[in-house]
């Protein structure tokens, strides 16, 4: 019976998994041999929010970014990571955008969580947050 779970289980994960993967993987790969002026801009943009990132340099900033998506990628893409190891990574990614969204001028309405026209390519990051959850949820049950 527990096998026959964790058949059902790993199909009902197979979809968020391969299409967040993926996701993840094509924005690491983007990210790789960013030049200095993109390198700058990022890191700028998240300096807005999160202060700290700004005091390291650029283009470290971006490898290590790149470096972060591709190991959520990988946690995503091997079925040997439980779901709620990559669903941990995948949540905390997307509390990390979303606060970019919420916190920065512009992204979103006055007074209002609706975006702006700027604030969809982060607004869009809350469908990680609902998978990531998910994700946990299902690992927290194989668990049980």
């Amino acid at each position: 019976m527990a096998s026959g779970w964790a058949r059902c289980s790993a199909a009902r994960q197979l979809p968020l998994r391969l299409t967040v993967g993926a996701f993840f993987l094509n924005s690491g790969f983007s990210k790789i041999g960013a030049d200095e002026a993109t390198a700058e801009g990022l890191q700028q943009f998240a300096a807005t929010t999160y202060p700290f990132l700004g005091k390291q340099d650029a283009q470290k900033f971006v490898r290590l970014l790149s470096a972060g998506e591709f190991a959520i990628a990988t946690a995503l893409l091997l079925p040997v990571v439980p779901a709620a190891v990559a669903g941990v990574a995948v949540t905390a990614f997307s509390v990390g955008t979303l606060g970019l969204y919420l916190r920065t001028p512009g992204m979103r309405e006055e007074g209002s969580l609706r975006p702006t026209e700027q604030g969809i390519v982060l607004a869009k990051d809350v469908w990680m947050l609902g998978i990531g959850v998910s994700l946990i949820a299902e690992g927290v049950n194989e668990h049980r």
